[in-house]
């Protein structure tokens, strides 16, 4: 069975730091591009960082130095390091799987992630 389950969302004060991570059952890891993806209060649910199935990662501008993706494929989990944390990383937090790889022009797109966890809520205040 296809699983991904997100856990260690809170509420955390602006500059404070969360770990993110994602149980994955189901999916073999060298098949799969993963990637973290939050749903903020616009409609759109954006990407946020992201690891191709040939290693290569990419995180959206607005994280950057802040945020820091990892995978273990022992233990077939995904982890989110958020430090520093805004306002405005504020939402609720997936991770995801596609089929990969995707390279770069397609690696942040939401569209192309197939299997979805239920998502963990964070919540910055300022």
């Amino acid at each position: 069975q296809r699983k991904l389950v997100e856990s260690g969302g809170a509420s955390v004060q602006a500059g404070g730091s969360l770990t993110l991570s994602c149980a994955v059952s189901g999916l073999p890891s060298r098949f799969y591009a993963w990637g973290w993806f939050r749903q903020g209060s616009g409609p759109e649910r954006e990407a946020v960082a992201v690891i191709d199935n040939d290693g290569t990662i990419d995180y959206t501008h607005s994280v950057v130095g802040r945020f820091t993706i990892s995978q273990d494929k022992v233990e077939d989990t995904l982890t989110l390091q958020m430090n520093d944390l805004k306002p405005e990383d504020t939402g609720t937090y997936y991770c995801a799987a596609g089929l990969g790889p995707k390279g770069s022009l397609f690696r942040l797109k939401v569209d192309g992630y197939q299997f979805w966890g239920q998502g963990t809520q964070v919540i910055v205040s300022s």
